[in-house]
């Protein structure tokens, strides 16, 4: 079972144009004790202070989590963080992180907005000797060189634990015989997340039901909904409206999933018909999984924010140590799950908003 026990992060998180501060107190590389941390201090992670520029924070309780994440593993090995953010927008982002040299932090955690426009931090923390370590979006591949470590989920790999269920389901619900459509529905029209996120589903899906031959699959061109509910509700209804036998939908996000709902009732196929599968590991959507058993919703893929928050601090500390081992391919992915109506109770923490790993 999950236990719920995990530090809280209780930093002030102040909206609009003014900086976000993790803590009350000033950020000078002092220890709680009193004294300046020596990196004989820094190498335990006692008195280490970590820059963090998060790509955003408002309205997203998936980068809040990874934040709290990083403070909880920060105040167990005696960290410090400066959290600066950017609001989605990159100009900020990279006066962030001239922000935290000139503040002399020992590393930087940057959850990126955009993979090739923070070049100009990546440059400038090469030049300040500053190790970075970047959390949840990768960099453009010209710039890795010059990163330590990026720490995320396999999407591929946790999109196929979603689609080896809904394979499993839809034969337990559908038969081995007969057509079932699946469409997908993505953030935007390009964007890696989608794409490594369906192909993902996708194989996994396959990967079952290649022993089915009587089972023949129509995938649907993909939708999009930006991530966000309200833009996730029309292309479903018209999908579904002009696809009344559609079996399976994948939502590429569980923020999307109320407007998911709603475009497939208004189409008038939600129900015993349909087979919904998710991706994030959304308390919300355990929880319905733990009420509705044999609701549609059977699956959702945890993408687990705390722990990669959490696994980013870890990097951070290893980063200041030069310790190339604890990353060695400079991408460190952290483990992850699929949460279904038969295990929902084992993950649900009514406190936390995402799966978090399994502890004992």
């Amino acid at each position: 079972m999950i236990t719920s026990s995990r530090r809280r992060f209780t930093g002030r998180l102040v909206t609009g144009a003014a900086v976000l501060a993790v803590s009350a107190l000033a950020l000078t590389g002092c220890r709680a004790g009193g004294g300046p941390a020596s990196d004989e201090d820094k190498a335990s992670g006692d008195g280490l202070v970590i820059g963090w520029s998060q790509r955003g924070i408002s309205g997203s309780d998936w980068w809040k989590t990874l934040v709290e994440g990083g403070q909880a593993e920060a105040d167990k090995i005696g960290a410090r963080i400066e959290l600066l953010d950017a609001n989605g927008d990159t100009v900020r982002q990279n006066a962030d992180v001239q922000t935290l040299i000139t503040k002399g932090v020992d590393v930087v955690v940057m959850n990126a907005n955009d993979p090739i426009g923070v070049g100009p931090s990546v440059q400038a923390l090469k030049d300040a000797g500053i190790p970075l370590v970047t959390v949840n979006s990768n960099l453009d591949e010209s710039l890795v060189p010059d990163m330590f470590c990026y720490v995320a989920e396999d999407q591929e790999y946790t999109g196929s634990l979603a689609g080896e269920v809904a394979a499993n389901k839809a034969l337990e619900k559908f038969g081995d015989t007969g057509q079932i459509k699946i469409v997908g529905i993505g953030g935007f029209p390009g964007d890696v997340l989608s794409d490594l996120r369906f192909n993902g589903f996708m194989e996994g899906y396959q990967k079952v039901m290649d022993a089915h031959p009587g089972i023949q699959t129509t995938k649907l061109d993909t939708k999009y909904g930006e991530w966000k509910p309200d833009k996730a509700l029309a292309p479903i209804r018209d999908v579904a409206t002009a696809n009344p036998d559609l079996k399976i939908v994948y939502s590429m996000s569980d923020v999307m999933n109320g407007g998911v709902v709603q475009g497939l009732q208004q189409a008038g196929i939600w129900g015993d018909g349909i087979i919904l599968a998710s991706y994030d590991g959304g308390m919300v959507s355990v929880k319905e999984m733990m009420d509705d058993p044999t609701g549609p919703l059977q699956a959702t893929a945890s993408n687990q924010p705390w722990d990669q928050g959490a696994t980013a601090v870890k990097m951070a500390l290893a980063a200041f140590n030069d310790d190339q081992s604890q990353c060695p391919d400079k991408t460190l992915y952290i483990d992850t799950t699929v949460v279904t109506p038969e295990n929902a109770a084992d993950y649900y923490v009514a406190d936390d908003t995402y799966v978090k790993a399994n502890e004992e």
